[in-house]
């Protein structure tokens, strides 16, 4: 019933989103904290950029970043990245609209686990004279993070999801395998969609299960 299978890589294109999304995950992890800085930063440039981008690139459709990647970095202003061939291109520019696409749902995770943080503690510690980046980086955000384990939990499932997306600009990954075999393969198309949906689950439950147990874990009892 399955035979069909043996005609394409399915496990390669899925090893693509694998890549995808950790790659992409790390990403947003990095730019979300920074821009999660600049919102609550007391610089007020720092903050209206941090508002302005995230009002801005969340309410975009991820289509139309990853598109622009492609069209207007790659195609139109020349910039490849670190080089490489056509397809390794795509696949960095994919990754570079999944990072900035999803720091924003990730800022805004964070950001409201530092609103979980007392005021007083803050206050306490710029009381002992510590800076501002001080006070973040010591205090404030290793309590956020413990607090928004399931919130970046979701943010990753949906990521992993999302990387479908990546074949609107020719990376390998499963949904463009996908598109293939629907076309190549159309008397068993639900058979098609029932191995990609399967393997998508296999990709986000175990996920969502692991960082469950790790937000129970590592909640803040207060």
């Amino acid at each position: 019933m399955f035979d069909f299978l043996n005609d394409y890589d399915v496990l390669g294109a899925f090893w693509v989103t694998v890549q995808l999304t950790l790659w992409s995950a790390i990403g947003s992890l990095v730019w979300g904290t920074m821009l999660a800085a600049m919102r609550v930063s007391p610089v007020p440039v720092m903050r209206g950029f941090g508002t302005v981008y995230i009002n801005t690139v969340r309410n975009t459709p991820l289509t139309l970043i990853i598109v622009a990647t492609s069209l207007a970095l790659y195609q139109t202003l020349g910039i490849e990245l670190g080089g490489g061939t056509s397809k390794e291109i795509s696949f960095k520019l994919a990754i570079l609209g999944l990072v900035a696409y999803h720091a924003c749902f990730v800022c805004e995770s964070l950001r409201s686990g530092i609103n979980t943080v007392p005021v007083g503690q803050a206050e306490a510690a710029r009381a002992l004279g510590l800076k501002f980046t001080q006070v973040l980086n010591l205090i404030v955000l290793p309590q956020a993070f413990r607090s928004v384990v399931a919130p970046l939990a979701n943010v990753l499932i949906a990521l992993t999801k999302n990387t479908t997306v990546a074949a609107a600009i020719g990376v390998a990954e499963a949904a463009l395998l996908m598109k293939e075999m629907i076309e190549f393969e159309s008397d068993v198309i639900f058979l098609v969609f029932a191995v990609f949906a399967f393997g998508f689950v296999v990709l986000t439950l175990p996920t969502g299960l692991f960082l469950g147990w790790v937000g129970k874990r590592v909640a803040v009892k207060r």
